[in-house]
């Protein structure tokens, strides 16, 4: 599969200042780093941050970066998210070549050496249940309780053990847990679980295995086996880190990898919680992991969001040590300057009211030249029929406009893009006193949108022809949440009721309709839009990436 060039990032922070201590002092000669996922669920944006500085170490430094999924709860994981998640690492732009690995790939090494910490004293069989263990295990204050187990003879810890891996015993009913510190500062250390029993069908071992380690237990020896250099985690992970170290101390591994720690990326109007995003799949308040909606990488590509706009933010926002909140108006400013450079300019009318151009003779069509990009000549021109009968926005007409309305009313006179000035002179309604037609006047001297008697109008209008306008359905994609700082405990409480709003009765111009690429296209005045994957030739679909800044008028020289 090919993926798309990155360049490598430009400045230093804490993480790469740390590699580059390390190449210099020789304690390393070739960085490798990792990016570990469990599969079980989706890739967020709050990932796209850790990919982007694994990856982009590793390419910066001529080192390498493995993929490694850390498979340990085959509840919860499923093959459809190892799939998903090793596409969207490649839609990123990243490759991790010949390494992919999974923490299930060392099973039989991790249980080899869980032996060794039972024979060394470093480990025992609890028979106490989970709320046993969390009821004992104190709080940040008082410290823990210990188990009445803890001092079992190492010949029946090991037997237990065995019997454990054997499937004898149902689920709950031991765990394996480290002997380390029950009266420990680090709640981390007071005797952590291990292994725990689990009957469930393994992804990649099927039903091999009836017990599985903790992901403390297998992230650390997983990176010695692999040889990582620098296990960049999140900051959640720093408390951990005594553990991590701990364990690659009592153990045999062939390396000793050490763990670094950033903040992980939290944005506002925005949860990255996996059990929220999981619950929101599962709840039915998004249509799946891939609704545009939601803040997975699956979702921002269905949206239209490119991959370099990801990259650019996450370089923009920085490696730093505190926790910190993104405004996400730094995330749309990315992709608004991604989408503005290579999007090319289409005209779309997301709620039609129609126009009649009264002197406009009846059945004669001309066609109107239009850019495709206003930066960009290589783009070329395309060219649009205009005729008689139009649509304009129906947000474009006002019949009894404030004082600032500068785009269409009675009398006044506007620009239409690309074409001539036209004047309304009357206003047609139906039975319920709404606007349904407009019937206005066009000067024929205007046409490419400029008066040759030097007059001036305030306001540029985007417009299609009645009869060679397409059909389309348009999804308006807003935040998902109605606050800033959503609340993760009830988050249904704050979702926002306009997160979707779908417009059955648009109109698109024959380019937009019969366009196959997937890449976004700006519909002037309106935004960035993507087709959707539920798009047909018989029904077009189109998501909006992102909508505008005030760019059309200074492209045009008018008010919008």
């Amino acid at each position: 599969m090919t993926t798309e060039p990155v360049a490598a990032e430009a400045g230093r922070d804490f993480i790469r200042d740390i590699v580059q201590a390390d190449l210099d002092s020789h304690r390393h000669s070739v960085i490798v780093t990792r990016f570990p996922p469990e599969p079980n669920g989706y890739l967020h944006i709050g990932h796209a941050k850790s990919i982007a500085l694994n990856f982009g170490i590793a390419q910066e430094f001529s080192g390498r970066c493995h993929l490694r999924f850390d498979d340990t709860n085959p509840t919860k994981e499923e093959q459809e998210y190892i799939d998903s998640i090793q596409a969207d690492v490649h839609w990123l732009g990243y490759d991790w070549g010949k390494n992919l690995f999974y923490a299930s790939d060392y099973f039989e090494r991790l249980y080899e050496w869980a032996e060794i910490l039972i024979r060394n004293g470093d480990a025992y069989v609890d028979d106490q249940s989970q709320e046993e263990i969390r009821l004992t295990r104190g709080t940040l204050t008082e410290p823990g309780k210990n188990s009445p187990f803890r001092d079992r003879p190492v010949a029946e810890n090991l037997d237990l053990f065995r019997r454990m891996k054997a499937g004898e015993f149902p689920n709950g009913a031991r765990v394996l847990r480290a002997k380390i510190d029950m009266s420990s500062g680090n709640i981390n250390l007071r005797d952590p679980v291990l292994y725990r029993i689990l009957h469930a069908t393994h992804p990649r071992t099927g039903d091999k295995w009836s017990i599985y380690p903790s992901y403390d237990y297998a992230h650390g020896q997983s990176d010695a086996i692999e040889g990582i250099t620098h296990s960049i985690c999140t900051l959640e992970f720093e408390d951990h880190r005594p553990l991590y170290d701990w364990l690659l101390d009592k153990l045999p591994v062939p390396s000793k990898p050490h763990q670094y720690e950033f903040a992980r990326l939290n944005l506002t109007y925005t949860l990255l919680s996996k059990r929220v995003l999981t619950e929101l799949v599962r709840g039915g308040h998004v249509s799946g992991w891939d609704d545009p909606r939601m803040p997975t990488i699956a979702g921002l590509k269905r949206r239209g969001v490119p991959p370099a706009a990801i990259r650019e933010f996450v370089k923009r926002i920085g490696v730093a040590k505190a926790n910190s909140v993104v405004d996400v108006n730094m995330l749309e400013f990315s992709i608004r300057e991604a989408l503005n450079k290579t999007s090319l300019r289409r005209m779309a009318v997301l709620r039609p009211l129609k126009v009649v151009i009264e002197n406009y003779p009846e059945g004669m069509s001309e066609e109107i030249e239009a850019q495709n990009h206003p930066d960009d000549p290589a783009a070329g021109t395309r060219r649009i029929a205009f005729g008689r009968e139009l649509f304009i926005e129906r947000d474009d007409f006002m019949e009894n406009p404030p004082k600032k309305f500068f785009r269409l009313s009675p009398g006044t006179e506007v620009r239409l893009r690309y074409a001539y000035f036209i004047t309304c002179r009357e206003v047609v309604k139906n039975a319920a006193g709404e606007v349904i037609e407009l019937r206005c006047t066009y000067d024929p001297a205007t046409r490419g949108g400029n008066a040759p008697d030097g007059r001036k109008v305030k306001a540029t209008m985007h417009w299609l022809p009645a009869a060679q306008s397409v059909p389309a359905e348009i999804r308006i994609y807003n935040q998902l949440f109605s606050k800033p700082t959503p609340d993760a405990a009830n988050f249904a409480a704050d979702l926002n009721p306009q997160s979707l709003e779908i417009l059955h009765d648009a109109r698109v111009e024959p380019a937009i309709a019969e366009a196959n690429s997937p890449e976004p296209m700006q519909f002037e005045r309106q935004g960035y839009f993507v087709k959707d994957k539920d798009s047909t030739p018989d029904h077009l679909v189109f998501n909006r990436t992102i909508g505008l800044r005030d760019t059309f008028a200074k492209e045009v020289g008018g008010k919008g």
